[in-house]
């Protein structure tokens, strides 16, 4: 009996949403790829390689540069002593770690081959919720397994390994499982809005993405200098829109700000007086629109002497003095 020939995206037995899926992965799949690595208690003797759960872990990645660099999650990649990746063309590839930033999930490895295709990287500032978003992953090694769902939910926040918390995080119900770590989740243009990171068992349909925008400035410091010191305030917030009316009455160079959830014991921003409920717009001298600005100033600020947080407390603006730590 003959191949069967494969059917035409043209084709009337397609319909339209089964067309834009299929599309969008035929884009994806070249990059990404599948990550197996070797823990160092194996190296040490400790483990025996090659025997479930002991020394060995995997998950899944994407290139984003045409030079080899790839992303995926930090804790795909802990305590590893070798990093092996496979290309979807099945090529194997040895790789080495460039960084990894626990505090939110992402890591950065490099491996070196020709022909290598990058993966498109989206804006995750444009969600929205109800979206079409499709899982590219290797769950429980069946490599480039697809699934597609919604974005189901804005601004959540997980609490990573490090005990840190990642903010603005994606929700979605496209099933991810182990394996799937470290993977794309991208939109019907094939283009990436999230770092697949986390599901919620036993529950269906709550799994996790880290935003990519947050990814894109971790994987930018971490290419620089393979690590990331940032400073500390001990809040948890999310973004949101600020009432026009505070925005002209203040003069306000920002549209949002973000909403203080809670506040940690005896941490920086609970020494300063933040108060729950507060709503964050500048750090410094710098206008704070989200939790990503507020990332990226702690990040650039680092720790030492104190800076001024500016925050509205119901309809008044305030300056507080916050003196950032490490962790």
């Amino acid at each position: 009996m003959s191949q069967a020939e494969p059917v035409s995206l043209e084709d009337d037995s397609l319909d339209p949403y089964s067309r834009t899926v299929i599309r969008a992965v035929e884009k994806v799949s070249p990059s990404v790829v599948n990550i197996e690595i070797v823990q160092d208690a194996a190296r040490r003797g400790g483990a025996q390689p090659g025997r479930p759960g002991e020394g060995r872990g995997a998950g899944s990645g994407f290139i984003f540069t045409p030079d080899g660099f790839v992303l995926t999650n930090s804790h795909v990649v802990e305590r590893a002593q070798e990093i092996d990746v496979t290309l979807n063309d099945g090529r194997r590839l040895r790789a080495t770690l460039v960084g990894d930033d626990p505090d939110t999930d992402l890591a950065v490895v490099r491996i070196s081959a020709p022909g290598l295709q990058a993966i498109a990287l989206g804006d995750s500032q444009s969600v929205r919720v109800g979206q079409l978003v499709i899982a590219i992953g290797n769950p429980y090694g069946f490599q480039c397994t697809v699934t597609a769902g919604l974005v189901s939910a804005l601004g959540r926040s997980l609490r990573s390994r490090s005990g840190r918390l990642i903010d603005n995080v994606l929700q979605t119900d496209a099933a991810l499982n182990p394996g799937n770590s470290g993977g794309p989740l991208v939109t019907s243009r094939g283009e990436v809005i999230g770092v697949n990171t986390a599901m919620i068992l036993p529950a269906q349909g709550l799994c996790f993405a880290i935003a990519i925008d947050t990814a894109k400035f971790v994987a930018g410091r971490l290419i620089k200098d393979g690590v990331i010191r940032r400073g500390h305030l001990g809040l948890a917030g999310q973004n949101v829109p600020l009432p026009r009316r505070f925005v002209r009455h203040h003069g306000l160079t920002v549209e949002s700000g973000i909403l203080v959830i809670s506040i940690e014991s005896g941490s920086p921003a609970g020494r300063a007086g933040l108060a729950e409920g507060d709503v964050i717009i500048g750090f410094g001298d710098k206008p704070v629109g989200g939790i990503d600005d507020l990332h990226r100033l702690l990040t650039d600020v680092g720790t030492g002497g104190p800076a001024s947080l500016t925050v509205l407390r119901r309809s008044e603006k305030i300056v507080l003095q916050v003196a950032p730590e490490t962790r």
